[in-house]
């Protein structure tokens, strides 16, 4: 096995000549729509208009090329699906009063061609591990760039004016946004090796890499959710797979080892250099929950909340997925939320022990971590792709072989 053997394919039996070729293209669409359109001191200035269209073409994109590969619009039942739909109603429902602005019909627009292309690409969910593949490739295509630019000028990559936090330089990306996709490249191929998917190099030249830009991005949410994920994940395969209990055994003892002697260096890092004070209230993050929740709402506002927008609150970031939804498409929009949430924890614990189901487990368990003080949850957003992937992973056929794997890329 190669170093780049670490990407599982779908086996024998599993009509994966049907797979379109086009697919990887509009995922690599959709994840490029996701990236926002501000952060980091690129190297060369790029209008924000700019950024805004190619993201906004993008999505554009990936929906016409979807109905090129699926024109007679087959779909695929899945209840996530569905509750996604009727999230979308709800968001239009709240947003036509224009109380976010005109901003939040273009918004409504977007979040209505990133639904309607995931019911587009839904006849493929079931190939389960080529979608994996495909997530896996072109979220590390994303950090590329930010990996280049902090090689080239490490000054920028890591400016002084964001206390030395990794960002994009070659295209701007927040230093949450570089945390969030190096948290899941990593999880991901470190689970794939607990499973036996790939081999050690492989977790060196990928994850090593992807863990390294998630500790210079100081991203505290994406370095516990990746934590507590693999650890969920990693025990759904504790009975079967001896080298997830090794693993366990090996980072236990490395924990216990490293604990007195790191402490400090960890203390630090979780700091980011702010006082206990503002740790504790989450950087200033409580006071602005706060804020909102006593906000006074009539009904209207209370079940469809204000209309999609930028997640801010009187000017200040929400930085909560649930509070985001509560405030922008209200009591319904957190229910439908929590339903297609709560849709895909069932069915993962329903499902016998697999590698796909951890692979699921993982990415579920991460978007809720991360959800507590990182938004998009409700919204067009890299959470609502790593639940359409988990959702694919749990309606895979069960007799598809899971274990046979492809070079890379």
């Amino acid at each position: 096995m190669s170093a780049g053997t670490f990407l599982p394919r779908a086996g024998p039996g599993s009509a994966a000549e049907t797979f379109p070729r086009l697919l990887p293209a509009i995922w690599g669409l959709l994840v490029f729509n996701t990236l926002g359109s501000q952060g980091g001191q690129l190297l060369i200035t790029l209008p924000r208009t700019v950024v805004q269209v190619a993201t906004m073409g993008s999505i554009v994109a990936a929906f016409g090329l979807a109905l090129v590969i699926n024109p007679r619009v087959r779909i695929r039942p899945s209840a996530f699906l569905f509750l996604l739909t009727l999230l979308l109603a709800s968001s239009i429902a709240g947003s036509v009063r224009l109380e976010a602005g005109w901003g939040s019909l273009f918004r409504c627009f977007r979040l209505t061609l990133f639904v309607a292309t995931l019911w587009l690409i839904s006849p493929w969910m079931g190939h389960a591990v080529r979608f994996i593949r495909m997530h896996l490739r072109a979220l590390i295509v994303v950090l590329v760039p930010v990996g280049i630019g902090l090689f080239i000028s490490p000054g920028n990559a890591l400016p002084a004016s964001n206390q030395g936090r990794l960002s994009g330089t070659l295209w701007p990306m927040t230093a949450p946004q570089v945390g969030a996709y190096s948290a899941i490249v990593a999880g991901l191929v470190v689970l794939l090796w607990m499973t036996q998917e790939t081999d050690g190099r492989t977790v060196a030249l990928v994850a090593g890499p992807a863990f390294g830009m998630l500790v210079l991005s100081h991203t505290r949410t994406a370095m516990l959710g990746v934590v507590v994920a693999l650890a969920v994940a990693g025990l759904s395969v504790f009975l079967t797979s001896l080298r997830a209990r090794k693993a366990f055994t090996v980072a236990a003892g490395i924990a216990a080892l490293a604990a007195i002697p790191l402490g400090p260096l960890v203390q630090a890092w979780m700091l980011r250099g702010q006082d206990q004070e503002a740790l504790s209230n989450l950087t200033g993050r409580t006071k602005v929950w706060d804020a909102l929740l006593t906000e006074p709402r009539g009904w209207f506002e209370q079940v469809f909340g204000t209309g999609l927008s930028n997640k801010s609150f009187n000017g200040l970031p929400i930085d909560s997925g649930w509070l985001a939804v509560y405030h922008e498409q209200g009591w319904l929009g957190v229910v439908l939320v929590a339903l297609f949430v709560l849709t895909l924890v069932i069915v993962a614990l329903s499902r016998p022990p697999s590698p796909s189901r951890a692979y699921a487990i993982f990415l579920i368990t991460y978007c809720l971590v991360a959800s507590y003080t990182e938004v998009g949850i409700g919204d067009a957003s890299p959470y609502l792709l790593h639940l359409f992937v988990a959702a694919g992973l749990l309606s895979a056929p069960r007799g598809i072989p899971q274990r046979t794997v492809t070079g890379w890329p």
